[in-house]
């Protein structure tokens, strides 16, 4: 019986032991993982970006880290990662890595989708071929769009005129590798929005007869005065002008008509030209397009003009205006602002 008893002990010490070996196993490799996730990446105090693109597998991500020699144990990072199923939600995009970063960290960041945001501002009353040299100025945003094809641009706001001024100047936020179209789209429908909800709460004795009349004299009135309190009372004067018949006789038209042949030198040969669109010297009413990307403010203004009885406005020369009600007011002030021009004249506020 004894030795019975000895036989029978023999298997159960042999699982114990076997068990034990198991769960110090089990243990290391528990330990081994909370010391891969808690390691600390390597980043310098003034961090970096990590470019995570459509299709990269975490694996190859890990991989290219530890060849850097940013982080160790890539392939059983990875593991850990696949067993909690993070490799399959990795989210693509510019992250930002910090100092005092964790690999457990990391796996969060890129499933967080918490990529870098930049901004872009395009002011207000830059023209569309000036508003593409600001986006195509930034290395993070891919360009689709040229001017050489400006009907590709049209048909993105769906638009058969030029499409100059369908943009609203604003400050945008983007991410690496978004493209000027995608910034363009969301200009245009914000300026869209922003022009629809004025119109349809105008004052009908407008003499407007469509939105696009709206935009295209915002952008005049972004190009003739950059001081806030002044573009109620431009927009009243060429308000009443157009009420009344008379032309509108402004600078900014006639040297957007004249696009790159335009020196800087406005003569009087410019505005004799019958044979410039924009010459509102010549034309009645409106030109054909806007003339610029007129902001917010500007096209408030247009639905919103100064109730006075001025129809004239010269350039003082310290970017404000003098406003007139009669031609031998207006002429006066053109005397006395313009034939003698000061020492430091110009046309837009310090």
């Amino acid at each position: 019986m004894g030795f019975d008893r000895i036989r029978s002990s023999r298997p159960l010490q042999l699982t114990a032991a076997v068990l034990l070996g198991v769960a110090l196993a089990v243990g290391l490799l528990l330990w081994h993982g909370i010391r891969v996730l808690d390691q600390q990446v390597l980043i310098a105090d003034e961090g970096r970006t990590l470019m995570v693109r459509r299709g990269d597998s975490l694996r190859r991500i890990l991989t290219i880290l530890e060849d850097e020699g940013v982080l160790e144990n890539a392939r059983f990072l990875g593991w850990i990662a696949r067993a909690h199923q993070i490799d399959s939600r990795i989210k693509a995009g510019e992250y930002r890595l910090h100092a005092g970063l964790s690999a457990r960290d990391l796996l969060t960041l890129l499933v967080s989708g918490q990529v870098v945001q930049y901004r872009v501002t395009i002011p207000e009353g830059l023209t569309l071929r000036e508003a593409l040299d600001v986006l195509h100025g930034r290395p993070e945003i891919t360009p689709l769009l040229s001017l050489d094809n400006p009907g590709e641009i049209a048909d993105l706001v769906g638009q058969s005129e030029w499409p100059e001024g369908w943009f609203l100047p604003e400050t945008y936020a983007f991410t690496r590798g978004d493209s000027d179209r995608s910034l363009l789209l969301r200009a245009h429908a914000e300026l869209t929005e922003l022009l629809n909800t004025l119109w349809r709460d105008r004052n009908p004795d407008l003499p407007l007869a469509s939105p696009y009349e709206a935009l295209i004299l915002a952008s005049i009135i972004e190009k003739e005065t950059a001081v806030a309190g002044e573009r109620t009372q431009i927009a009243g004067v060429f308000i009443r002008r157009l009420q009344r018949g008379m032309r509108l006789q402004t600078d900014p038209t006639v040297i957007y008509g004249l696009g790159l042949q335009f020196d800087g030198n406005l003569t009087r040969r410019h505005l004799q030209d019958n044979s410039n669109p924009y010459n509102t010297y010549r034309i009645a009413g409106l030109p054909p397009t806007p003339i610029a990307l007129p902001g917010r403010a500007a096209l408030e203004a247009v639905f919103m003009p100064d109730n006075s009885d001025t129809l004239y406005f010269v350039a003082r020369g310290d970017g404000t205006h003098e406003f007139s009600e009669t031609l031998a007011e207006h002429e006066e002030n053109v005397r006395q602002y313009q034939q003698v021009r000061r020492q430091g004249y110009r046309s837009t506020p310090q």
